[in-house]
């Protein structure tokens, strides 16, 4: 099912995971997708490795395993960096022959040897896709910080909007950590004219080093109350990542009693933390118990 069209239904629920590389075989990637598949998702993502278009195949795979096997639908994502438009039809041929419908365009990051090649931006890539292969649903990534690339908010908005008129049907927010970054952004949404359902993506923290990387990769803010929550767990592991997983259920608790369009749950591919979030999910009335 096309995601636009669940969303106009109702309030959605939705897992990402990594595709396999090195340490992680396409049948344990496969296997978690199975695992996750429990919790009866709306969707189910897999993104691009840091590899970038050389690893489609096997995300064009674990998709077709999560919606043909599985019977949960599937989100693939597409970074255009360095890719060709040869590239890029190979890959959604192969995910409409597989019955693939959702697909989330991105830029991807910028490498050192990887120049961009007939897509500058991530708009350039949608609106390829909406001209190219006008049957998928086309998903977008949305900063409630701002890109860590633009200048300020209202430039980020202003980009945002390129894709909406590109003919982005959806949108998928970078992670955060203070939820009142996004209930202003929604309002900044709602005055520039973003029409567009906004999903929200969180990820659980799982230690202080993972967090300060986080930070200087994706601009996120580190707010105080995770701060002081790190800081209680001192240096055992397992505090930090028990501390970051009671975060995000606070986090995601606040903005499902707030109306958000939906909630993306980045795992890690950690099935234990995603279980216990549906769970918590349920216990507040988001998820049908």
């Amino acid at each position: 099912m096309r995601i636009d069209t669940i969303l106009a239904r109702k309030q959605t629920y939705s897992y990402e995971i990594f595709p396999p590389r090195g340490e992680l075989p396409l049948q344990q990637a496969k296997e978690i997708a199975g695992e996750l598949a429990q919790d009866h998702p709306d969707w189910i993502s897999t993104t691009f490795s840091a590899g970038g278009h050389g690893n489609s195949q096997n995300v064009a795979a674990i998709c077709a395993q999560t919606q043909n096997e599985l019977g949960v639908t599937a989100l693939a994502h597409l970074t255009c960096m360095g890719s060709t438009k040869e590239d890029v039809d190979y890959y959604l041929d192969t995910l409409e022959h597989d019955g693939i419908q959702n697909v989330l365009a991105l830029r991807g990051d910028k490498t050192a040897g990887k120049e961009p090649k007939d897509f500058r931006y991530a708009s350039d890539l949608i609106a390829y896709i909406k001209e190219h292969h006008p049957s998928l649903c086309c998903g977008a990534a949305c900063y409630p910080e701002g890109h860590i690339e633009t200048k300020n908010i209202k430039e980020s908005m202003e980009v945002m909007k390129y894709k909406q008129d590109a003919g982005a049907d959806f949108f998928v927010t970078q992670l955060f950590f203070d939820n009142e970054y996004f209930y202003r952004f929604r309002e900044s949404c709602a005055r520039s004219r973003i029409k567009r359902p906004i999903v929200v993506g969180i990820m659980p923290f799982t230690s202080q080093k993972q967090i300060q990387r986080i930070a200087f990769t994706c601009g996120a803010s580190i707010p105080s109350a995770v701060i002081k929550r790190i800081i209680a767990a001192g240096d055992d592991r397992d505090k930090q990542a028990q501390a970051g997983l009671e975060y995000a259920i606070e986090q995601l608790q606040d903005l499902a009693q707030n109306g958000v369009d939906g909630l993306h749950i980045y795992t890690m591919n950690k099935l234990q933390v995603a279980h216990q979030i549906h769970s918590a999910l349920k216990e507040c009335g988001y998820l049908a118990a």
